[in-house]
């Protein structure tokens, strides 16, 4: 068929929205052209695709190639449609049966050999894959953590050989096991000394989910008695350990798989800017920008009710 649909993830934020990734071979030069808002990392992916393909064993069509990623007004960012463009140029094809692709979803970069390298955000693509009901396959780093929704069919492979094998019939891919928790030991507030109001004001803060801010002079032990509040509250429920999961899934950061049940906590220095802190480019630019409106907003507030008063 000369058409072949395949379904992958993007990232926007802690959502993965899908992106439906449509490929198109027609007749004429051969030529290989990705549409659909891609960045320069998803545009490279033609040269890659291409010899993953050919080294994986397959025939890489000397037809013009187009390939859609859908919607076209969500920028597409990274590798991790690499998987989904080979496998439809493969269905398109007719070297894999669409029908397989149908209830499946992809991630995951490819290298020049085939081999299936990490992509990122894959606990997000797990949550989102099992909402929509469908099966996840991705590199087995990323299975491990996506692994960690226990919502969602995930299997992993290490090689397009593999993923086609599947589809085309052959063995099945391994399911992915989460990794086994490890709580983290967080400092301990009975190690504080003196500091009784400080102490009772983190004990009321912890025990009603208030927020508590502490002003004092350098070396009064504000930051100390902030590392001890994650240990008085309570575990996280499922809800609230995804969500944290999944923005350190964005991060890249893979110690999650161990302690993602644990409450973070986060020490900036004192002089960090606000870019610093939020982060750059145009998306934290933004919500930069809509954080300070917030403050003023919020400090236009107090002043007006203390003038009140």
């Amino acid at each position: 068929m000369p058409i072949a649909i395949v379904t992958a993830r993007a990232t926007d934020g802690i959502r993965a929205p899908a992106v439906t990734i449509e490929t198109h071979l027609a007749n004429g030069l051969p030529a290989f052209q990705i549409v659909g808002l891609p960045e320069a990392a998803v545009r490279e992916s033609r040269d890659r695709v291409r010899a993953a393909i050919q080294t994986a064993g397959f025939e890489f069509p000397r037809r013009r190639i187009t390939v859609n990623l859908a919607p076209a007004d969500l920028p597409k960012e990274g590798g991790r449609f690499d998987l989904g463009i080979a496998l439809g140029i493969l269905a398109a094809s007719e070297q894999i049966p669409q029908s397989a692709l149908d209830t499946r979803e992809f991630l995951g970069e490819l290298s020049l050999d085939g081999h299936i390298r990490p992509a990122g955000g894959a606990l997000p693509a797990g949550l989102a894959a099992g909402e929509a009901g469908r099966q996840l396959i991705l590199n087995p780093e990323d299975g491990r953590e996506a692994a960690l929704t226990g919502r969602a069919d995930i299997v992993t492979a290490r090689h397009l050989g593999e993923v086609c094998a599947a589809l085309n019939g052959g063995p099945g891919l391994p399911a992915a096991e989460p990794p086994a928790p490890h709580p983290r030991s967080y400092p301990d507030l009975a190690d504080v000394r003196g500091q009784h109001r400080a102490r009772r004001a983190l004990e009321i803060a912890a025990a009603g989910g208030h927020h508590l801010l502490m002003v004092g002079p350098p070396g009064s032990g504000k930051s100390m008695l902030a590392a001890r509040m994650p240990g008085l509250l309570p575990p996280m429920d499922d809800t609230e350990a995804l969500e944290t999961a999944a923005i350190h899934s964005l991060r890249g950061t893979r110690h999650l798989q161990q302690d993602w049940r644990s409450r973070p906590f986060r020490q900036p220095h004192h002089t960090a800017s606000g870019v610093a802190l939020v982060g750059g480019g145009c998306h934290f630019q933004e919500i930069l920008r809509n954080t300070k409106r917030i403050c003023e907003i919020y400090n236009d507030s107090c002043e007006n009710v203390g003038g009140q008063a």
